[in-house]
């Protein structure tokens, strides 16, 4: 004979089980940032001893489509997350030593560099450092990575995925809220049809 408790687990069990498929659908569903996509960033650890992540977010085309599907009053950041196959972004807080924090971002990108990411910036002033890198696939924009350390307490690492196209990089910036003291934006030559 089944008693009421009985029936309490069962359902809670039951619960649980549909909870972990819905889960794993959506997963499935794009809510979550593709690991299969070409701008996809394997990215390494700040160090557990140093840092504490804070922050971990993977959102995935659906979400980001959602998203872009209700906006209407801001034309750039409506074709910039369109383009977007997924975002991952991770903000650690730096409570040991942020001149190890520092070596493991320069690592990463050297890493990530050695896996066919090119870097197109790098920003250092003082213990501040900014490192952003683009993964290219048929001569398109298909990844960003964004690396920042503020040498004392944050460090923040962005992959974004998709089509992202050159003219974006500055709102992607300061969507992302990275600071770039003494860089400027250079913008390519213009060669001049004679």
């Amino acid at each position: 004979m089944i008693t009421p408790i009985d029936q309490r687990i069962h359902c809670r069990v039951f619960k649980l089980i549909i909870s972990g498929i819905i889960v794993v659908s959506l997963a499935a569903c794009g809510l979550t940032a593709p690991r299969s996509s070409a701008g996809f960033a394997e990215l390494e650890s700040l160090g557990m001893s140093d840092t504490d992540r804070v922050l971990s977010l993977s959102i995935g085309p659906a979400l980001l489509h959602f998203a872009a599907s209700h906006i209407n009053d801001d034309p750039e950041t409506k074709a910039l997350l369109k383009g977007l196959d997924g975002v991952r972004i991770r903000i650690y807080e730096i409570d040991g030593d942020a001149g190890r924090v520092a070596g493991r971002i320069n690592i990463m990108s050297t890493h990530l560099q050695e896996d066919g990411w090119e870097p197109v910036m790098l920003v250092k002033e003082g213990n501040e450092t900014a490192h952003m890198l683009l993964r290219m696939a048929n001569d398109q924009v298909c990844g960003m990575t964004v690396l920042v350390s503020d040498g004392e307490t944050e460090a923040v690492v962005i992959n974004l995925m998709g089509e992202i196209k050159p003219q974006q990089f500055s709102d992607v910036m300061v969507a992302l809220d990275v600071e770039t003291p003494g860089a400027e934006v250079v913008q390519p030559a213009r060669s001049e049809e004679s």
